[in-house]
């Protein structure tokens, strides 16, 4: 049985040419960018390259660019790096929303046991924070403000320019996580009010374990690490070349070609969409998130009366892999923090499902996902 990958945004199928640069740069032989002989250069060479192509698809300069293990990496390494530096100027508030990535909301409740001010902004039932609430939170105190991009739930877009404005203007760190919208919006880093910027690779059909921080000049910055003088004495550590340089070409292949990339996503989640309501009427279904300011490849939907651990299980059996708004752990359903914060109803809390969409899906896949999905919950009904 052939499966259906429709969990992009958990994470994605590396794309054949950042596969065969990965391998290009393994089989190279052993090379550590810190020494100094010919392979050392070699692969120095390597690393210097990525970071370059990267620069230019960010629209930065390559030594604001630090290279990490992972976008959980890079988005503890901003806050714990810039929230350190700004308590000594006297500035101990944290500003970030109710719906961000576990890695940004953990890290902040950290700093917060570490004597922090903590303030999560509130959204709307479409995932969305106000401005005018960032208004009210951001003050001369604050040393970090910290909002995503697009939710890795819901796909929800947020005013993250706006805000950074904001906190521009008191003096904050503003730290985005893009890791979910980067490849999907486009980013001039020199022209936005963002201080701190963190991606990871394997979103965007590039190897996993491999992340990327952006660091404006002039930022408050401590390192998390400590070590060797790598990436500039900011992130100790090796280097992964073979990793990066396949980063940055799946980099090239998807910020390049970002337009296509979206029509391409928007078509299959249209697809699915229309043949869902098609399948099971509209009744049957609700969308999370917000219909309009959204990322292309993200579909949160509620299938009413089937919780999502047995609609996954039935999907998975019938060759979909998907996800769920909620996670299940040690037997358990957790309900999804995101949609717990959007305030929808607890029927839809219990039911959501996120469909995800990239590169290989195709529109008969989508149409074939929702007639298995038909059948799935008419047998379910019926019991």
């Amino acid at each position: 049985m052939t499966s259906i990958y429709f969990d992009h945004a958990a994470t994605t199928p590396m794309r054949a040419e950042a596969i065969a640069v990965y391998a290009d740069a393994a089989a190279a032989g052993p090379g550590n960018p810190s020494s100094l002989h010919a392979s050392g250069r070699a692969a120095r060479g390597r690393l210097t390259g990525a970071r370059d192509t990267l620069a230019e698809l960010l629209g930065c300069t390559a030594s604001e660019l630090v290279f990490t293990g992972s976008g959980t990496e890079s988005d503890n390494t901003a806050l714990f790096g810039a929230a350190s530096v700004q308590r000594r100027k006297g500035r101990t508030g944290i500003v970030t929303t109710a719906v961000e990535h576990h890695a940004v909301l953990h890290a902040c409740q950290r700093l917060e046991e570490q004597g922090f001010r903590l303030t999560l902004l509130p959204v709307d039932e479409w995932g969305r924070v106000s401005a005018a609430d960032a208004v009210e939170a951001i003050d001369e105190t604050t040393a970090v403000v910290s909002i995503m991009a697009g939710n890795n739930e819901t796909g929800t877009l947020q005013p993250y320019a706006e805000i950074g404005e904001i906190a521009r203007s008191r003096g904050a760190v503003m730290h985005v996580d893009a890791v979910q919208a980067f490849g999907y919006e486009s980013f001039d880093l020199h022209a936005m009010p963002i201080d701190l910027l963190s991606v990871s690779a394997h979103k965007i059909n590039g190897p996993q374990g491999v992340g990327l921080l952006y660091i404006r000049r002039g930022t408050p910055f401590q390192p998390l690490l400590q070590g060797g003088n790598q990436e500039r004495a900011r992130r100790a550590g090796t280097e992964n070349v073979a990793g990066i340089a396949a980063f940055a070409e799946a980099a090239k292949l998807a910020a390049g070609n970002i337009n296509a990339r979206r029509r391409h996503a928007e078509d299959i989640r249209a697809a699915l969409l229309q043949a869902l309501a098609s399948e099971l009427g509209n009744d049957a279904i609700v969308l999370n998130g917000h219909a309009d300011l959204r990322l292309p490849h993200i579909a949160n939907v509620s299938f009413l009366g089937i919780d999502s651990e047995t609609m996954l299980m039935n999907l998975d059996l019938a060759g979909v892999e998907a996800s769920a708004g909620s996670a299940c752990t040690s037997g358990s359903l957790q309900l999804s923090h995101v949609l717990t914060a959007m305030n929808v109803p607890r029927e839809r809390l219990q039911t959501a499902i996120r469909f995800s969409f990239g590169l290989g899906n195709t529109r008969a896949e989508a149409e074939k996902t929702a007639k298995i999905v038909a059948t799935i919950s008419a047998r379910l009904r019926k019991r």
